[in-house]
């Protein structure tokens, strides 16, 4: 249940907290006085549209905190874990929904403090509250919105996930025939291009990475015709018979027997020449290797050079880089044996697509069934609400079709409500047959129908009673005490009966913002006994409050606690 809602900077409200506690809690003032603002902020907090013109006139930044109380059974803590905002097992026993309003219109978003998007936080805000204004009953002309209804009535929330579960599948399977079939007819339109393709691309058998070793070798080769003379040249010098090579080591070899008697003057010259060797070595090393290298036939250069003019021949033809060849010759080859086995492929999506479609009829009968069984137990509940509304003679239908030829995600029924307000008449769409004042009421039974069957914690009802007094209004209150039982309702109201039935009342006014006498700001104050009373006669008198008006309050209050 909403248990605070603390309001800082919107509209005509400086600084305003205000407690909330079970049962049924109304809200009245003059009109005028802020009872919209407090449900703009309430709903800003829910996630609703931000609006820069919102914050207070002078502050930069608006806030509005709203915190729930929540039992560990709630589907809000299971949508917490879902989304990361808590641990497995760690579900909070309070929500907290934060939003802050800059007044150049940007807008924050908090979750117990975690920075989340508006999104979320309007998902979060469904979970929580619902809020019916005085034209929401204008929702049930949608009936989309009706078949919602039935389903929450008849708890049939996993019969309607298997059906769109199952259409997904169909779907899914369907989508994956309809794509098998047009590669088929496009790979039999170009089969015969697509055999020479393969067996051209087989023959020619492109390797990764191939090209840039071509060319490479065929550049190393072309260079070495200009080298090689000087390669051998250089190797005869260090390896022929003219090499210094035996001189050097025969020269090292005497200096070495005499640097024993010489006390250390020579080993100097002797490491030097040891240098000098090992670096001749190296050299005659490498030389062999460049040799080795530069050796090649003439013909090996004319292979080179034709093997990596039909890569790049293929890469025009195809139209793709070199090194996508090999890649191009598998899927070529892929696409040429799926022709070959499309046959059999087609035939197995097929079977599929009319295996899956099969199972999605099954659960969508399954779920047109419960739903004729729960649109006609709503029908009854939602009567049975009806004469102590002052509707005795009314009667709701659900009108329940089901399209054969054509099924979706939440299956092939269509539900739409239709009313007979007086015996006689003949039944028709709720919103064209019903008056104001009756489609309020009729909204207000199917929420008291489904109080216990997945409503909101929370639910508000801006001004319901408009357009109706006396004993309808009176029916009404009585209908918001017993919601009340089952979830915690607010209820922004004119209609002093329905005040009088309250376990809360909260009075709205506007006065002076402090010493600023030219500027006003709306308090919120609960009140009882005496204060209660003369606010209950206010709503049934007027400006000007008798003593009668007093005393008719007092009845009305006495008559609301039997």
């Amino acid at each position: 249940m909403l248990s605070l809602l603390s309001i800082r900077d919107i509209v005509l409200i400086r600084s305003l907290d205000i407690e909330f506690s079970e049962g049924l809690a109304v809200l009245s003032g003059e009109t005028g006085a802020g009872k919209s603002i407090l449900l703009d902020s309430l709903s800003l907090a829910l996630g609703a549209r931000g609006d820069g013109g919102l914050v207070r006139s002078g502050a930069k930044q608006g806030q509005v905190t709203a915190v729930f109380d929540v039992s560990a059974q709630h589907p809000i803590a299971d949508w917490l874990v879902r989304h990361d905002l808590v641990e497995a097992g760690d579900a909070p026993a309070t929500i907290i929904l934060r939003r802050t309003q800059n007044v150049d219109g940007r807008t924050r978003a908090f979750i117990n403090d975690n920075p989340v998007s508006v999104s979320l936080l309007r998902e979060a805000g469904q979970m929580l509250v619902e809020i019916h204004g005085q034209h929401e009953e204008r929702a049930l002309v949608d009936a989309d919105a009706h078949r919602a209804l039935v389903d929450a009535f008849g708890g049939l929330d996993e019969l309607c996930q298997r059906v769109a579960a199952a259409y997904g599948e169909w779907k899914a399977s369907r989508e994956a025939l309809n794509k098998m079939r047009a590669r088929i007819q496009q790979a039999a339109r170009e089969s015969a291009y697509l055999r020479a393709s393969v067996d051209e691309l087989t023959t020619l058998a492109p390797q990764p990475g191939e090209e840039e070793d071509l060319a490479d070798r065929r550049q190393t080769m072309m260079s070495a015709e200009k080298i090689v003379s000087d390669i051998n040249e250089a190797y005869e010098v260090l390896n022929g018979s003219t090499s210094p090579v035996p001189t050097l080591v025969s020269a090292m070899r005497s200096l070495e027997r005499k640097s024993g008697a010489a006390s250390g003057l020579l080993d100097e010259v002797v490491d030097a020449f040891g240098a000098a060797l090992d670096a001749l070595a190296t050299a005659e090393a490498a030389l062999e290797e460049a040799q080795r290298k530069t050796q090649f036939e003439p013909r090996e250069l004319e292979e080179t050079e034709e093997r990596l003019f039909a890569l790049r021949a293929a890469s025009r033809k195809y139209a793709v880089a070199v090194e996508q060849l090999p890649d191009l010759a598998q899927q070529l080859a892929s696409d040429l044996a799926e022709l070959d086995s499309g046959e059999t492929r087609l035939a197995e999506l097929e079977e599929q697509t009319a295996s899956a479609r099969k199972t999605l009829e099954a659960q969508a009968a399954t779920l047109s069934e419960a739903r004729s069984a729960a649109a006609e137990e709503l029908s009854q509940c939602v009567m049975a609400e009806l004469p102590d509304l002052k509707l005795g003679e009314a009667r709701l239908f659900v009108e329940h079709s089901t399209d054969k030829e054509a099924i979706s995600a939440s299956g092939r029924d269509t539900i739409e409500f239709h009313v007979q307000t007086n015996p006689g008449t003949r039944p028709g769409p709720l919103m064209k047959v019903a008056s104001g004042g009756e489609l309020s009421r009729f909204l207000l039974a199917l929420k008291v129908a489904l109080a216990d069957h997945g409503s909101a914690p929370t639910l508000i009802f801006d001004e319901i009673d408009t357009g109706v007094g006396g004993a309808v209004a009176d029916a009404i209150g009585a209908r918001l005490a017993k919601l009340a039982v089952q979830v915690q309702v607010l209820s922004v109201t004119h209609a002093p009966q329905v005040a009088a039935r309250a376990s809360n009342h909260l009075v709205i006014s506007k006065g002076s913002a402090g010493k600023d006498e030219a500027a006003v700001e709306t308090r919120v104050k609960p009140v009882e006994a005496d204060a209660r009373r003369d606010e209950i006669a206010r709503m049934l008198a007027g400006a000007q409050v008798t003593q009668e008006a007093k005393a008719a309050a007092e009845s009305l209050l006495a008559g609301a606690r039997l």
